[in-house]
């Protein structure tokens, strides 16, 4: 039997699948938005709606438009594959990330004041290689 769902004044019918699709999309978007550390308010500004809306989407309660997956997934720092839950060894073609890509990875991973230090030292050596 098929749930309804309402956004904008609209009743639409969803099968069981499909919910189970968008309850997982939420849980993997609600997982990489801590992961970057990231709230529902300052993703839910990215998209330029609420965050009972961006809530909503992680709770697998509401759709999330396709036209706001790329943006989305870009927020998270991954790819709208990824977002959707597709292998991610199927989808990348090329070999392990280069050493450049892993460090971001990993200072992804500190806590903002050590993040915000890093980036104030990256900023520096920036501006002196620019003189």
């Amino acid at each position: 039997m098929a749930q309804q769902f309402t956004f904008e004044s609209k009743s639409v019918a969803i099968t069981k699948e499909d919910r189970a699709f968008f309850v997982a999309l939420g849980t993997r978007v609600a997982e990489l938005r801590k992961a970057q550390n990231i709230t529902q308010v300052q993703l839910a500004a990215t998209l330029d709606i609420s965050q009972q809306t961006m809530n909503a989407y992680e709770m697998g309660h509401r759709r999330v438009p396709v036209s706001a997956l790329s943006v989305l997934a870009r927020a998270l720092g991954v790819s709208v594959e990824e977002l959707l839950g597709a292998d991610a060894s199927a989808t990348k073609k090329r070999g392990p990330a280069p050493k450049l890509q892993q460090q971001i990875e990993r200072i992804q991973q500190l806590p903002r004041t050590q993040q915000k230090f890093v980036m104030q030292m990256l900023d520096t050596v920036l501006q002196q290689a620019g003189r």
